[in-house]
């Protein structure tokens, strides 16, 4: 009598598996996109670790160009049902389990999957402009880890897309990709290399009626966050961590806003900054 497969063992189709199980160019051309940018882009691709990451990825239609998973290793119900989705039009990796390591930055290796995805194109038209429109700029960003949770807080409330302004941290950098938790998959990210490009997206708006109006965030603000009414159309400015708001952007705003803060800190850390002035829109607009 043959044996059935346990739960969680059935092997993947070995028709439609590719296998790597020495550091091939392949191998490297992944391993290279973890922290060379300049490839990253030349190739439009990044690598996505991590579980909740991979997971928005799937649900948000991402185009995933391969998912890697360990040679001759058990796999749990929710990366087996990755592997098995016909909908999910990725080419299916065998890897050797240390090679896999690598890739998913880890001293161990018990990573039982990877994706590799394509960037989508920064065009500022894929994020949607309507009557409630929240969106975020972050100018000049150094730290892929605030990048991405910028994108998160932007997510958790209610934003359209959020744009990366300038000579900035990349966010398919791996890190900003894990801070972000997948938030990178659920919402437009756009990276424009000048304010210029914005703006002009921003009059094309306004003649076409959206009332959009520009608020950026500073220690010196007019206004105290709270005491500023942000239920109409707005776009949200957060400065460089160490130098604040450019000077095209602090003159692009319509009103600079601060945030009332005690204790011995003389600021807050700009994704912490942009996530207060986030929660704050969600609570006024809560109350419409």
């Amino acid at each position: 009598m043959t044996a059935r497969p346990m739960a969680g063992t059935r092997r993947i189709n070995k028709a439609a598996e590719q296998r790597i199980t020495t550091r091939n160019a392949r191998f490297q051309q992944w391993l290279a996109l973890l922290d060379n940018r300049t490839k990253r882009t030349r190739s439009g691709e990044f690598v996505v670790q991590g579980v909740r990451p991979i997971t928005l990825a799937a649900q948000h239609g991402a185009t995933v160009r391969a998912l890697v998973y360990p040679i001759g290793r058990p796999l749990s119900d929710w990366a087996r049902g990755l592997l098995e989705d016909p909908g999910l039009r990725a080419e299916r990796v065998a890897m050797a389990p240390e090679l896999l390591a690598e890739l998913a930055a880890k001293d161990d290796d018990t990573t039982e999957l990877l994706a590799v995805a394509v960037q989508p194109a920064d065009r500022l038209d894929r994020i949607q402009v309507g009557a409630d429109f929240l969106g975020v700029v972050f100018d000049r960003p150094t730290s892929p880890g605030n990048v991405g949770t910028v994108i998160r807080s932007a997510d958790a409330f209610g934003a359209a897309g959020v744009i990366i302004a300038g000579h900035a941290s990349d966010p398919y950098d791996p890190r900003a990709v894990r801070a972000s938790t997948g938030s990178v998959f659920a919402l437009p990210v756009v990276r424009v290399p000048a304010p210029s490009l914005v703006l002009e997206w921003l009059t094309d708006l306004r003649a076409a009626g959206a009332p959009i109006r520009v608020v950026g965030t500073d220690e010196s603000g007019e206004f105290d966050v709270a005491e500023h009414d942000l239920t109409g159309p707005t776009l949200f400015v957060i400065g460089n961590e160490t130098t604040g708001m450019s000077s095209a952007w602090r003159d692009a705003c319509d009103v600079v806003v601060r945030i009332p803060i005690g204790g011995a800190a003389s600021s807050l850390n700009a994704a912490n900054a942009a996530t207060v002035v986030l929660y704050e829109t969600a609570r006024q607009r809560s109350r419409m």
